[in-house]
């Protein structure tokens, strides 16, 4: 398969240093898709779980490789921290190995629409008020994540497909999970609607999504944790989702 060159990508919530990360996933999206402009969406590096426990195996020191090695080629990498990695909002604006670091940006297409890039927890009122919260549920969320990692194998070996999420599963059929996804995005969407812009683009929530509220384009780049999605710009200016399986098994799934 040839690589897709886009003309932006975004990715966020990739939760290197955690066990959460589906690293080979996304080592295979780095080689299959590249982008003039490639935008870290927050949560990339996980300091909360690396604070709880060290982990970081092999191929997650090679996702940070690929990427600064995009960047050395010439792909313009802008960083925007999230919760999970917010200490390094103290380097709004500095330059990392050819990273550019930035708390959020205005970014505009190719058909001259302006979205406004952040990761998205600023919007969330449990992670901004009851940080305690939070962690509890990221606690939970892990256990979920970790119980699906053996599920995977399992449902792959029975026959079904291997990339089911068990926590997007639970997620949707908590009501009150529904409905906070839901205020999320109507609260995010009230409070940037009336600041000449078109849309935003952000992730946090592990939730992929591009849809218009009020006129105003919600897009949310999603995870690399439970989905495996990224958003992407065409040349053309045209936004697209794409949730994203490693080749190999998408090959044996056509078989």
């Amino acid at each position: 398969m040839t690589a897709s060159t886009y003309r932006t990508i975004w990715i966020s919530d990739l939760h290197i240093g955690s066990t959460q990360c589906q690293a080979d996933v996304l080592l295979d999206f780095l080689k299959y898709n590249d982008s003039e402009k490639l935008y870290l969406v927050g949560d990339i590096i996980d300091f909360w779980a690396l604070s709880k426990r060290m982990y970081w195996p092999k191929d997650h020191n090679t996702i940070i490789q690929k990427i600064l090695r995009k960047a050395r080629q010439g792909t313009q990498i802008i960083y925007i921290p999230g919760n999970h990695d917010e200490n390094v909002r103290a380097y709004d604006n500095y330059v990392f190995g050819d990273v550019v670091v930035k708390n959020s940006d205005i970014h505009t297409t190719a058909q001259g629409k302006q979205f406004l890039i952040v990761h998205g927890d600023e919007y969330d009122m449990v992670a901004r008020n009851h940080r305690w919260l939070a962690k509890v549920g990221s606690v939970g969320y892990d256990w979920l994540i970790e119980l699906n990692r053996f599920l995977r194998p399992i449902r792959r070996l029975i026959g079904f497909q291997s990339h089911f999420s068990l926590a997007a599963f639970v997620k949707f059929k908590v009501k009150n999970v529904v409905q906070f996804i839901s205020d999320y995005e109507e609260g995010i969407v009230h409070t940037l609607k009336n600041q000449n812009l078109d849309g935003v683009v952000c992730g946090h929530i592990h939730h992929a999504e591009i849809k218009a509220i009020k006129d105003f384009l919600y897009i949310n780049t999603g995870d690399f944790v439970e989905s495996c999605t990224a958003i992407v710009e065409h040349f053309s200016g045209e936004i697209e989702l794409i949730h994203w399986k490693k080749q190999d098994l998408a090959m044996q799934d056509v078989e």
